[in-house]
């Protein structure tokens, strides 16, 4: 099992990205040499014509950013541990990871590294992103990534992630529309991404956190109504075979729907800026199931692996978009607080980052670094060439290094 945390880190934790500060020495102030009348007439009107002439926001033209798209995925409460780590033996067993079949979970996700145990259970995420982009939250290497909003549950997380600053009122998951505007709505009132930013997620809680009434996002949440009268037979099928499986849980429909809804999509649409949350790992650990925790964990990477390379082979995507992996909270880490997370675990506050993409240096996982979820908002907007954070001063500053 990794350490949590390094000796050399746990005085930081709280603290978060820090910035440095910048002053002037007492030694290298002067008074300055009062300038001609004439002269600053002439400067002002140079910097005005400046002014005019400037141009009114960022363009990908001035920036030489290649990334036209984003996918942006998130994992429900997958634990950085396992992450980093691959399966935790600890609870490869039936008192603390209610394991129905030991020995065919141990052939199946342990190996005697870290390195493999991860590879074994995120293929994807291992051969893909951490080789030609960017990791964050491995606590061994004195990388840390957290939450700020104290809370560590989802409502919160979510608002904080997608919005880029924590707000106090959001203090639970009712299904209460967000007051917040987000940065997929701020995106998605730019006339270069109108109809053009969609949301594809399990957790019904979505359309109430995007605030979909209001932005006008379309938000494909939770378990669907029947299809109405006059549906195609896909649709119609589509939605009986859902309709068909148990439900093991009447807020969170199964990833493979989820990502089935977004195939379907793509077979009509391109949007720009899509948002994926995937939900079985949190649920499956509140469960206290290790077992379908791990194969949940697995199969959504192919899930992901999938979708990334449907759009790598579609000439709208290919070469020009970015795929952000991240998710809402983390969780606790003994053989108990695993299956939970919140105020009352303040370990569930660590969590990871993933970010690959044309304009993303390859540095792999990133060391010596704190990061935030706060910073993901407007680090997506960058990469799409837009200044969220001037609209939204509120908002975290970019995740350090992603963008060259």
């Amino acid at each position: 099992m990794l350490p949590l945390l390094p000796p050399s880190t746990s005085d930081r934790l709280a603290r978060g990205p820090q910035s440095p500060a910048f002053g002037i020495s007492r030694e290298s102030t002067s008074v300055p040499r009062r300038t001609p009348p004439w002269r600053a007439a002439a400067l002002l009107l140079v910097g005005a014509l400046l002014w005019l002439l400037a141009p009114a926001s960022t363009t990908h033209a001035d920036e030489g950013l290649k990334t036209r798209n984003v996918l942006w995925i998130t994992l429900d409460g997958l634990r950085w541990q396992e992450l980093f780590g691959g399966a935790d033996e600890s609870l490869l067993n039936r008192e603390s990871g209610g394991v129905r079949d030991i020995a065919a979970l141990r052939r199946e996700f342990w190996r005697d590294t870290p390195e493999a145990r991860r590879t074994t259970l995120l293929p994807f995420v291992w051969s893909e992103l951490v080789p030609h982009g960017q990791l964050f939250g491995d606590a061994t290497r004195n990388s840390v990534s957290r939450v700020t909003n104290g809370l560590n549950f989802s409502y919160p997380g979510y608002s904080e992630l997608l919005c880029g600053f924590a707000d106090p009122r959001i203090d639970s998951n009712d299904k209460k529309n967000n007051p917040n505007v987000t940065v997929l709505e701020w995106l998605h009132a730019k006339p270069a991404f109108q109809q053009r930013v969609v949301a594809f997620t399990s957790w019904d809680v979505f359309p109430f956190i995007i605030n979909s009434q209001r932005s006008g996002i379309p938000v494909n949440a939770g378990w669907q109504p029947a299809p109405p009268e006059g549906a195609n037979e896909a649709d119609r099928l589509r939605w009986e075979l859902g309709d068909a499986l148990p439900r093991l849980w009447d807020g969170v429909r199964y990833d493979a729907l989820t990502c089935a809804e977004l195939h379907r999509h793509l077979d009509t649409h391109r949007p720009r800026v899509i948002y994926l949350s995937l939900g079985e790992t949190d649920d499956f650990a509140h469960d206290g199931r290790y077992d379908l925790y791990l194969h949940a964990a697995r199969k959504n990477d192919r899930l992901i692996a999938r979708l990334w390379n449907r759009l790598q082979s579609l000439p709208e995507y290919a070469g020009c978009t970015s795929l952000v992996l991240t998710t809402d909270h983390g969780r606790g880490d003994d053989r108990v607080a695993w299956k939970s997370h919140g105020k009352d675990l303040p370990l569930s506050q660590f969590h990871f980052i993933g970010v690959v993409g044309p304009d993303t240096p390859a540095l792999g996982i990133r060391e010596e670094v704190n990061v935030t979820q706060s910073q993901i908002a407007t680090t997506v907007a960058r990469l799409l060439g837009e200044d969220y954070r001037t609209a939204v001063p509120q908002a975290a500053e970019p995740l350090p290094g992603v963008l060259p």
